[in-house]
């Protein structure tokens, strides 16, 4: 170290050096994220953009809730990723159009374990994992897969169980329409304080209804005419 200490010009190139590998090992693991993203995309192209909308829409209910801005790269991942786990689900399964037999449900809802095993081994997203490890939880302590209640379960995890929920009800599924914006939001207000947590609720409400607008007007459709 006194060597070092009496070269001045060694340290700014050890200083340099060393962040150019966090540079590259950040390339390298944002890299990675987007390569998984793309994997769910091939698993099912539905899930990929589902995805990609519930990152988008959790940074602003993260703001909304004075979320530390330095926390929002763990929860981008944690909403892009959440269920990358579902690459270890069946796709008879996932896209069976009849109802799912007890044995078929415990194992779709294994994924949020399966997303954890998978994001915990990225260097840096522990949380992130941790988020999508809790996704399915509902307030009322009746989710999966730990049964936690309330502020037991990760503010980013309750944001996420929001909006994924609401992006489920609206879109367009193999088996199944996709419900009014209307009723999906009815929906959410309906499950406060039991499935959802309703200051969540309460933050994403208006960020789906200008989403709406934006998406009818970009249609050049009323609103009203398809609510």
């Amino acid at each position: 170290m006194a060597a070092i200490a009496n070269h001045p010009e060694d340290v700014a190139e050890l200083t340099l050096r060393v962040k150019e590998l966090e540079e590259q090992q950040l390339a390298f693991r944002n890299s990675l994220v987007c390569a998984f993203n793309q994997l769910l995309d091939l698993k099912d192209i539905s899930t990929g953009v589902h995805s990609t909308r519930l990152a988008e829409w959790a940074i602003r209910v993260a703001r909304k809730m004075n979320i530390a801005e330095g926390n929002f790269y763990q929860v981008e991942v944690a909403a892009l990723l959440h269920d990358i786990g579902k690459v270890g689900v069946p796709d008879a399964i996932l896209k069976k159009q009849g109802p799912l037999t007890s044995d078929e449900r415990t194992l779709i809802n294994r994924h949020p374990e399966y997303s954890w095993s998978i994001l915990r081994l990225f260097p840096g997203l522990q949380e992130a994992s941790l988020y999508a490890l809790h996704h399915h939880e509902s307030v009322d302590g009746t989710g999966y897969p730990a049964g936690l209640k309330g502020h037991e379960i990760p503010l980013v995890s309750r944001i996420i169980s929001v909006i994924d929920a609401y992006d489920a009800m609206v879109s367009h599924r193999c088996y199944r329409k996709g419900l009014p914006h209307s009723e999906a939001i009815a929906r959410l207000i309906a499950s406060k304080g039991t499935q959802f947590d309703p200051d969540v609720v309460q933050a994403f409400v208006p960020i789906a209804e200008q989403e709406t607008a934006d998406v009818f007007a970009a249609a050049g459709t009323s609103a009203s005419a398809i609510l």
